[in-house]
């Protein structure tokens, strides 16, 4: 009889994080409808995405965030990873948040990094990923989009679109 269920429990544990976002993250219809890209900034939205995730955990899914807000910090330098060149940046979202903004600078038809300055007023359309409380960002933040990512992403640094 054990036998028989450890399979139902298997395939109930493989469904669960489908059915998790199905049904919905954080006490929100996250339906197709509002799973798209906000067309304006809402800083909101995505303080209620952060304050789900932190309250949950990780959960693989990655949200598609439009952010508005000032810089408040640069990484003076690029660095390389395994996909290519970045440049961070990090960006005040309200109510004594920021976040890390990820720049694939091999995809982006900006100017040599930085080009964006503490202080600046910055648009930003990209990826939230939420990996942990110190591991989270919004990237996807250039024109390309992917198998697993359908909007492209963008920064405007004072009315200076880069993507």
């Amino acid at each position: 009889m054990t036998f028989r269920l450890l399979p139902v429990i298997a395939a109930a544990a493989l469904c669960m994080p489908l059915s998790v976002s199905a049904q919905g993250l954080f006490g929100r219809d996250r339906s197709a409808q509002s799973h798209d890209m906000p067309v304006a900034c809402d800083n909101g939205r995505f303080l209620a995405d952060q304050q789900g995730l932190e309250q949950t955990g990780p959960t693989g899914i990655d949200l598609p965030e439009h952010l508005c807000g000032q810089v408040i910090a640069v990484s003076p330098r690029a660095k390389r990873t395994r996909s290519g060149w970045h440049g961070y940046f990090y960006m005040s979202v309200g109510q004594g948040v920021s976040i890390r903004i990820v720049s694939d600078l091999d995809q982006m038809s900006a100017p040599q990094w930085p080009w964006v300055s503490k202080g600046d007023q910055v648009e930003v359309q990209g990826r939230y990923y939420y990996d942990s409380l110190r591991r989270q960002g919004v990237d996807w933040t250039h024109h390309g989009t992917g198998r697993k990512w359908q909007w492209p992403g963008y920064v405007v640094v004072n009315g200076n679109r880069y993507q």
